[in-house]
């Protein structure tokens, strides 16, 4: 139940900031859905081989170079989801932002059970 009601909450937080942020396009509910399902496989299986193999950027630049991958992901998500488009990389790093902040926020809305 936990894993259903974050990806619903990651649906929430793609949909929100599709609508606020201009350059981000959302076909409606069911693609952000898919983008969000798309977008937590990538981070749990992509995501790790990348921070690995960029390790000594990540050190130099103090971890903000994960920024920069998170941006990547957003945009390779977009070309896997018809219906859902980025316009650049900017945008896609602002995206990333945004629904991580989105996230926490509404996170911190559901109550925890642990």
């Amino acid at each position: 139940m936990n894993l259903l009601l974050r990806w619903l909450i990651a649906t929430f937080a793609i949909m929100a900031t599709s609508y606020l942020l201009p350059g981000v396009e959302l076909a409606g509910f069911w693609t952000a859905v898919i983008v969000a399902l798309i977008l937590g496989l990538l981070n749990a299986f992509l995501k790790p081989i990348l921070v690995i193999l960029t390790l000594p950027i990540n050190l130099l630049t103090l971890g903000l170079f994960t920024l920069v991958i998170n941006a990547a992901l957003i945009m390779l998500a977009s070309s896997f989801v018809e219906g859902f488009a980025v316009a650049g990389f900017w945008t896609a790093l602002l995206f990333s932002l945004i629904v991580s902040l989105f996230n926490y926020l509404l996170s911190k809305l559901t109550p925890d059970k642990d």
